[in-house]
């Protein structure tokens, strides 16, 4: 039996697994959703992949890659989200206050300022999870891979992506929501499938989803 701190057991508190951040409420509330009045051009709206092949800075960490012979690559995100980084911040600090109401109009804002904006996508899904809404969590999460997928494809289709890199590691942690949300619903066929497609983009598969696929129930009828 799998013990409660199983990275393939729960999306929401496991290690390695979506998660909420521990935010520091503001002592000056700055109003939410507030544009910065400038310019946004369709390519700053749009997420994609780039190649790397030494040691890296994201996120405020260094992330060592494995063997320069072999690159991988990494997402990276809209400047449109990474310039909505303090909005997320405070949706996160909503929802700990226990506004999820006041939190989700926000983050659909954010998604109609920036569509691309991963963290939002994956943040409305953990929501919908929490309201024990697989469903409209599996559109969620399934929005956030699809379009982790078209930005892959519009590169060639490159491998690997690991999850240790910053950038990749909000398509990895929707992924496992989708496929959590997927075994809710009953679709185990359809979850088995996807945990193979995000596996292979990092074999190594931290956040165990092919084990958690395959331990879930069967199909509905």
């Amino acid at each position: 039996m799998p013990s409660s701190d199983d990275p393939s057991t729960d999306p929401l508190h496991a290690d390695g697994a979506p998660r909420r951040k521990k935010v520091k409420k503001k002592k000056t509330a700055r109003a939410a959703g507030r544009s910065t009045g400038k310019p946004v051009s369709k390519a700053d709206k749009i997420l994609r992949v780039e190649r790397r092949t030494t040691t890296i800075a994201g996120e405020g960490e260094m992330v060592m890659l494995p063997s320069l012979a072999a690159p991988a690559w990494e997402f990276i995100h809209p400047r449109c989200a990474r310039r909505r980084r303090e909005d997320l911040e405070e949706v996160e600090a909503m929802i700990e206050a226990g506004e999820p109401d006041v939190a989700r109009e926000e983050l659909v804002w954010l998604l109609s300022e920036c569509p691309d904006f991963l963290d939002a996508h994956l943040q409305l899904g953990l929501l919908a999870l929490e309201e024990d809404d697989p469903k409209l969590a599996r559109g969620h999460f399934g929005r956030a891979v699809e379009l982790g997928f078209k930005a892959l494809e519009t590169a060639g289709n490159p491998r690997p992506l690991p999850y240790s890199l910053p950038g990749n590691r909000p398509f990895f942690e929707s992924a496992k929501g989708l496929v959590h949300a997927l075994l809710e619903s009953g679709r185990k066929g359809m979850a088995v499938e996807t945990a193979k497609k995000i596996a292979a983009l990092d074999p190594a598969d931290p956040l165990g989803l092919i084990r958690l696929a395959a331990g879930g129930q069967g199909e509905k009828a």
